[in-house]
Formats: C-alpha cells, sequence, structure tokens
C-alpha cells in the first residue's frame, strides 16, 4: 500500500478509535520477519517496545536500486506504525528516501496529535533507523 492510499483511507474514519484499530490491523498485515533476523544489528533503539528492522537492496524494472523492508515488533500498535513508515518508503531508492518529507505525511495523518510522547519518540527513532540505512546503502 502506497501512502497516498494509506492517507485516504484515513479519512474515512470518524473518530481515532477507529483509527486506532486500523493502524492495529495494518501492522497485522505485515509479513512475517523471520525470528533469524531479530538481532542487535536490526534492532531499532530509542523504542519502548522491541523493534526490529531489515532493509534489503534490489533492482527495479529501471535498473535502478531501491530498498525493500521487514519489520517486527512486539506491540500490535506499533506493528501499525511500522507499516504506515514502510507504505512512505518501501520501494523507493536510498537517494529518494533521504528526500522524502515523511513528517509532513505523519501530520496529514494526525499522527503528530494523537499518539502519545513515547509512541511519538519511538515513531521518530523508526524514522531515523530508515534514513540511516539508506544512507548506509547509498554510500
Amino acid at each position: 500500500m502506497q501512502i497516498d492510499e494509506l492517507i485516504e483511507n484515513f479519512t474515512l474514519f470518524d473518530d481515532w478509535e477507529d483509527r486506532y484499530r486500523y493502524i492495529i490491523e495494518l501492522g497485522k498485515a505485515l509479513p512475517t520477519m523471520d525470528e533469524a533476523l531479530k538481532t542487535p544489528d536490526s534492532k531499532v533503539e530509542g523504542c519502548t517496545s522491541q523493534v526490529w528492522f531489515v532493509a534489503s537492496p534490489a533492482t527495479d524494472d529501471n535498473g535502478k536500486t531501491v530498498l525493500h523492508f521487514i519489520g517486527d515488533s512486539d506491540a500490535h500498535i506499533v506493528r501499525g506504525l511500522i507499516a504506515i513508515l514502510f507504505a512512505i518508503h518501501e520501494g523507493k531508492s536510498p537517494d529518494d528516501i533521504k528526500t522524502i518529507d515523511a513528517e509532513a505525511h505523519l501530520k496529514d495523518l494526525g499522527l503528530d496529535q494523537h499518539l502519545s510522547p513515547s509512541r511519538t519518540n519511538g515513531l521518530y527513532a523508526m524514522l531515523g533507523r530508515i534514513r540511516d540505512m539508506a544512507d548506509r546503502l547509498s554510500a
């Protein structure tokens, strides 16, 4: 799912309880992350919950290097936040990832006003990790 579709889907819900349920459903739809990938290197620091991310480079149909992500968390809502971040960044090149205004997308979803401070800090830690992975893979 792309971020534009996700933002559009958010507008279908009248209240935040329904949006939270939708976020949790997004997390349930994430592919399962192999336990062997859950290592100290893939762990995202700065999150209250346990969070792991892995990025794999691939070549798209135009010969451009793009990143594919897999991630997991021990918290349902955080898995949903991972799915949102992946909707923003999945299949993009490392250079494109560095220029995406993910904060604007998160604000469009209203997450900046409806997450607890600890969840917001974790969300931005995850975003920082995605950007770090893009930096490393573009070097």
